[in-house]
């Protein structure tokens, strides 16, 4: 499944997977990228309820934003590689 997966967002994940090991790498630091994602998530359903109560067709952008940082933030976490999840950090 997972390999599956992979190929289906090799999109994403080609801008961030480098052939150089990273230095500063840590276990946490997926961890935590999965917590933000994750986070940017419910923001984005936040966004949502509020932009469905306005009525307003601008008030989706912040929807559009959240949700498209948490799925960036999610694939990178978990299907990514440790020089991915660094590079995303900005560690070297």
């Amino acid at each position: 499944m997972r390999d599956l997966l992979t190929k289906l967002c090799w999109p994403i994940l080609r801008i961030f997977e480098t052939e150089q090991t990273p230095a500063n790498y840590k276990p946490s630091h997926r961890v935590i990228l999965n917590v933000v994602g994750a986070l940017f998530w419910i923001l984005a359903l936040g966004s949502g309820a509020a932009a469905l109560n306005s009525g307003q067709l601008g008030s989706l952008i912040p929807v559009v934003v959240f949700f498209s940082v948490g799925f960036v933030s999610l694939i990178i976490g978990t299907l990514g590689s440790d020089a991915a999840v660094s590079k995303i950090w900005g560690t070297k």
